[in-house]
C-alpha cells in the first residue's frame, strides 16, 4: 500500500505553511502563560483538571481573538511534558511555543490521574478522557470568548480527541490527529502490549519509570529521536511518580474501534511518521477515506516514528499541521 502512494501525494496541503514561517517565528522568546482549573463532575465527587495556556502575548480586551488550539497527550506523560517541555541547549521542544510563535493561543491540561490533576482510583479511559475535554472546552469558551477549538491529540491522546469530536462535534474546528488508532487490526505495538491484557483489566496503574520513558524514544525505529530528550522528559514525568493509568492501554488492546471516522463531521489531518508501529498504514488508510469531509488529509512524515513531537524530524511536522490549521477558507463548500 505504501508504495502505491507517493511521497508528494502524501504530504499534499503541507506548503500551504512558508518554510520561512518557522526561521521567522523563532526569535522570539517571550511568552505569557497562565494556568487554570477545569473541574469535572465523577461519582466518587468532583475532579480537578490542571490546564496550561501559552501565548506571545497576553490576552487584551477588544482585540481580535487568535485561534486557539487544544493540545490532548497520551498515555504515558502528562501535558507540560507532553507539548511544553524544556531541553537547554538541545533546541526548541515544546509544540506550545512553536505554536505560540505562530499565532496561535495555545492550550492543553492534564487528565485525570496524570500530571497535577487529581488522583482518583479510576484508570482514566478514552471515555474518562472525553469528559475531560468536555470540562477543558467550557473553560476555554470562558476565557476567550470562543466556542469552537482546534484540536491535536498524539496516539491515545488522538483516539481522545476523536472520540470528543464526534461526541461534541459543534465545539471542534479543524482536528489533527497524529499516530492515531482506528481498529488496531495487524499492530506490533498492540499486538505485544496485549500480552499484559489481564493485568490491564485488573489493575489502574502500571509501571511507567525511567527505562520505559526511554523505551518510548527507541520502541520503533532507533535513530528518529535524540535520546538526551528522554532525560529531560523523564526528569519532569518522575516528579509525579513512577505510576499512570491503564484505562487507554486497556482501551487500545480490547475496545478498538473507539472512533467512528463516519461520525467526524469537520475538517480532519490524519498525520503519523513513517516507521509508527502503533498503526498499519491500511487500517489508517480505511478511517481515511470514511471520512466524510472533503476537507481532510494524509500525511505520513518521512524519518518519524511513533513519537512526532519529540522526533528529530519535527518540525516537517509543524510545517504540516500548522498548513492544515491555517488553510483559507474556500469559496465552495
Amino acid at each position: 500500500m505504501k508504495k502505491q502512494i507517493s511521497r508528494r501525494g502524501l504530504v499534499a496541503g503541507a506548503f500551504l505553511a512558508p518554510a520561512a514561517a518557522f526561521a521567522q517565528s523563532k526569535p522570539a522568546n517571550k511568552f505569557w502563560a497562565s494556568q487554570y482549573w477545569a473541574v469535572k463532575s465523577a461519582p466518587k465527587g468532583e475532579v480537578k483538571l490542571a490546564m496550561y495556556r501559552k501565548r506571545t502575548a497576553p490576552p487584551k480586551a477588544g482585540e481580535r481573538p487568535l485561534p486557539v488550539l487544544l493540545m490532548v497527550h497520551g498515555s504515558s506523560n502528562s501535558a507540560q511534558s507532553s507539548f511544553d517541555l524544556a531541553t537547554p541547549g538541545k533546541g526548541e521542544y515544546s509544540l506550545m511555543n512553536t505554536f505560540a510563535r505562530l499565532g496561535y493561543d495555545c492550550w492543553t491540561l492534564d487528565h485525570e490521574n496524570y500530571g497535577r490533576s487529581t488522583q482518583t482510583d479510576g484508570n482514566s479511559d478514552i471515555a474518562s478522557g472525553v469528559e475531560d475535554l468536555k470540562a477543558a472546552v467550557e473553560v476555554i469558551a470562558k476565557e476567550t470568548g470562543q466556542a469552537k477549538v482546534h484540536m491535536f491529540g498524539e496516539s491515545s491522546g488522538a483516539i481522545r480527541a476523536g472520540a470528543y469530536a464526534q461526541a461534541v462535534p459543534a465545539r471542534v474546528d479543524r482536528l489533527v490527529l497524529g499516530a492515531f488508532t482506528y481498529k488496531g487490526e495487524n499492530s506490533p505495538t498492540l499486538t505485544e502490549r496485549a500480552k499484559q491484557l489481564d493485568y490491564y483489566r485488573t489493575h489502574n496503574r502500571r509501571l511507567r519509570d525511567r527505562s520505559m520513558v526511554q523505551s518510548i524514544f527507541t520502541r520503533d525505529k532507533p535513530g528518529t529521536t535524540d535520546p538526551s530528550i528522554a532525560e529531560f522528559l523523564a526528569e519532569q514525568e518522575l516528579k509525579f511518580g513512577d505510576q499512570v493509568p491503564t484505562g487507554t492501554y486497556l482501551d487500545m488492546t480490547s475496545k478498538l474501534p473507539l472512533v467512528d471516522p463516519k461520525r467526524v463531521s469537520g475538517p480532519v489531518l490524519l498525520i503519523r511518521g513513517e516507521y509508527d508501529g502503533i498503526a498499519t498504514m491500511n487500517d489508517l488508510m480505511d478511517f481515511y477515506n470514511q471520512l466524510p469531509s472533503g476537507d481532510k488529509q494524509f500525511v505520513v512524515v518521512p524519518g518519524i516514528a511513533h513519537n512526532l513531537i519529540l522526533s528529530t524530524n519535527r518540525e516537517l511536522f509543524w510545517h504540516a499541521m500548522h498548513g492544515f490549521l491555517s488553510m483559507p477558507k474556500g469559496a465552495v463548500s
